[in-house]
């Protein structure tokens, strides 16, 4: 039984229907997989994320992290960048473009 798709699902107020809709398979299958413990097979799992902007990990409950993963690269950062980056990650995507706008204008103006 995968509850997540249940709890994703209420979240954007969907119905099952629509939900096999996009998936293109059956609303019944919609139900089997959030009420019984029939499984999707990957690829579907894959569209449900893809669909949801989450990953697969998150939908079979791997993690607790809802967002996606990202992959990223090791840094060894000190104090103050980790600061920074703890705090461009609360703003929301216009407050990040507009940071990234202005570090990319700061750069420019060195050259």
């Amino acid at each position: 039984m995968l509850k997540r798709i249940k709890q994703l699902r209420a979240q954007k107020g969907i119905s099952q229907q629509q939900l096999a809709d996009v998936l293109g398979t059956s609303q019944q299958s919609i139900n089997k997989y959030e009420n019984h413990d029939i499984q999707p097979d990957i690829s579907t799992l894959i569209r449900i994320a893809n669909y949801f902007n989450t990953s697969v990990d998150y939908i079979i409950e791997n993690t607790d992290i809802e967002r996606l993963i990202e992959p990223i690269e090791k840094y060894d950062l000190n104090k103050g960048e980790c600061k920074l980056i703890d705090d461009f990650r609360q703003l929301n995507s216009s407050e990040k473009e507009s940071i990234e706008y202005i570090i990319k204008n700061y750069i420019n103006n060195k050259k």
